[in-house]
């Protein structure tokens, strides 16, 4: 790149550049691209933004918006002083971002911490949403129906295999902040069909003794947007007008020791010393007999580099949540287990007459194909995995 073309380089402006090697994209190359048509429509304070774009004959480079101040996580671990005012202010903030997102027709579909990250090391740093590989840009008068987003994280119409809207975001703020208040995910198991049942059921507790000292008005704000009917769930601007939000009914309380304890133990990054290439997952996969997609990652073959690109990236790293330790496997003490017998009907088709013959809901072929192919997991997040459009 030249000068005239790399304005940073005047300027000495630190970006991220993202680069996506092209052989990496065959056959996908629509994702990228509305990767790309989803950020250049954005402009909000709360939002990592897309600076500008590149081409070589071996990549594409996505120069983006620099952000320096680490994860949601390690930023609340590393504070000595945690509140549930703190987690409202937090909340308050990707609301409003969403909110933007919603009125301009931009669903971002993967709202999870790992992709929430603080702008600056300054103490009052603002938190930027990121990650925009999933995003959808909402059509006039037409429902989605693709199964994509990070279990754990997606609303129940999406598991279910029901049409959904917007609303599957404000499901996932609701975790998000579930999670902000105890240190621990509201859905956990070891399997994931009855990871998926719990949240197709929508059933979440506010178990003892994490939840005792936090208030009710927090709860009352969770549970308005971890509502089950999509038609019932909050919406972003109803969310900001709740009291715990836009009033004074958080707390002021220290709970920063139990919070940052919990989340030590249930979202502890992993650390990777090897990548494992897509022949080699799907190879460990089959012997663990689970399903998997031999398509690959669409919607983020990519990871984000600073100033410059390193010679792997664009790398196509593959897993699949039960086939490596998951950042978060790792149930917290004392806190509710879902019972682990196999369910008498398959998640995705709880009104059957019959079940599927031979179906355990985690070898079934319609369960598996619809709605477990976990693909494109990623090494430095510490993501549980993906579930990627079919």
């Amino acid at each position: 790149m030249s000068d005239q073309t790399d304005p940073c380089k005047k300027t000495k402006r630190l970006v991220a550049i993202k680069c996506i090697q092209k052989k990496a994209l065959k056959g996908k190359e629509n994702s990228i691209e509305n990767e790309v048509a989803v950020l250049q429509k954005i402009k909000h304070p709360n939002i990592v933004s897309l600076e500008d774009l590149f081409e070589s004959k071996s990549h594409r480079y996505l120069v983006m918006q620099l952000v320096s101040g680490g994860e949601l996580f390690d930023r609340i671990i590393a504070k000595g002083f945690y509140t549930e005012k703190d987690a409202s202010k937090l909340i308050q903030q990707v609301l409003d971002a969403v909110k933007y997102l919603h009125d301009i027709g931009i669903i971002h579909r993967d709202l999870k911490p790992e992709n929430l990250l603080y702008y600056s090391m300054d103490e009052d740093s603002k938190i930027m949403i990121s990650d925009f590989g999933l995003s959808k840009i909402e059509e006039v008068d037409n429902m989605m129906s693709t199964a994509c987003g990070t279990p754990g994280y997606v609303a129940p119409e999406v598991l279910a295999q029901i049409p959904y809207s917007k609303t599957v975001d404000c499901w996932s703020i609701g975790v998000i902040s579930y999670i902000l208040l105890c240190g621990y995910p509201p859905f956990y198991d070891e399997s994931d069909a009855n990871l998926f049942a719990q949240i197709i059921k929508a059933q979440y507790e506010f178990d003892s003794p994490y939840w005792d000292d936090i208030s009710d008005s927090a709860k009352d704000f969770i549970v308005h947007l971890m509502e089950k009917d999509p038609n019932k769930r909050y919406t972003c601007e109803q969310a900001l007008q709740h009291p715990w939000i836009a009033g004074d009914t958080a707390l002021d309380r220290n709970i920063h020791e139990s919070i940052s304890a919990q989340i030590k133990k249930n979202f502890a990054k992993l650390k990777w010393k090897q990548a494992f290439n897509a022949t080699a997952v799907i190879r460990h996969m089959k012997q663990l007999q689970l399903g998997t997609s031999t398509e690959g990652p669409g919607p983020n073959p990519s990871q984000a580099h600073l100033l410059l690109p390193h010679e792997n990236a664009g790398a196509c790293l593959l897993g699949v949540s039960n086939a490596f330790p998951a950042a978060d496997n790792t149930v917290r003490e004392g806190a509710r287990r879902a019972p682990a017998a196999t369910p008498t009907q398959c998640p995705t088709a709880p009104n059957a007459a019959t079940q599927p013959a031979g179906c355990d809901c985690r070898s079934c072929s319609t369960y598996l194909s619809n709605i477990s192919q976990l693909s494109d997991f990623n090494p430095l997040g510490g993501a549980r995995g993906r579930i990627t459009p079919l």
